[in-house]
């Protein structure tokens, strides 16, 4: 399995072992990098069966001010900023994700917040015969999980009742 890690994060991988599936054959990506998973597995000529998103990060029902403000933040103070950041992700749940913490770049978070989810993307790779399954969080104070799932109806869809960012409560 191929994944892609989260903004700021490094080697989280670990803390979604429930919802993956491990095969050659199989992609998957939590928050910023579920954005990356899916244009890996669009651009690539490996033959991929399975897309797994973790907590896909969606914002673009966000207003322009919304990001805007995000990067003012986070470039007046990188360590401040991931440190409530962090706080987000992990709510509900009290797990310390420190260890996995690395200090991202403002071209990723830039990114991450500008991303433009298509569905022509999501019905080409379910043509090829790609199954997509989206993992949400109810209670998650990162993505509003109402308009993800809603956006993602022609997926498989898992919303987690009282899980945040990370899957868990």
């Amino acid at each position: 399995m191929k994944y892609f890690s989260g903004f700021s994060l490094k080697d989280e991988e670990i803390l979604f072992s429930e919802y993956l599936y491990y095969s050659s054959y199989c992609v998957a990506g939590f928050s910023y990098g579920a954005q990356k998973a899916l244009e890996y597995t669009l651009h690539t000529s490996d033959r991929i069966d399975r897309l797994i998103l973790l907590s896909p990060a969606f914002f673009q029902t966000q207003k322009p001010s919304f990001i805007r403000a995000q990067l003012r933040y986070f470039e007046s103070d990188k360590e401040a900023y991931v440190s409530q950041f962090l706080k987000n992700v992990s709510y509900p749940s009290t797990l310390d994700i420190s260890p996995y913490l690395t200090i991202g770049t403002v071209e990723e978070l830039e990114s991450l917040l500008s991303y433009e989810w298509q569905r022509e993307k999501i019905d080409g790779l379910l043509k090829r015969g790609v199954t997509i399954e989206v993992f949400l969080g109810q209670k998650d104070k990162i993505v509003q999980c109402d308009q993800a799932q809603t956006f993602f109806t022609h997926t498989t869809n898992y919303i987690l009742k009282d899980a945040g960012h990370l899957l868990r409560n």
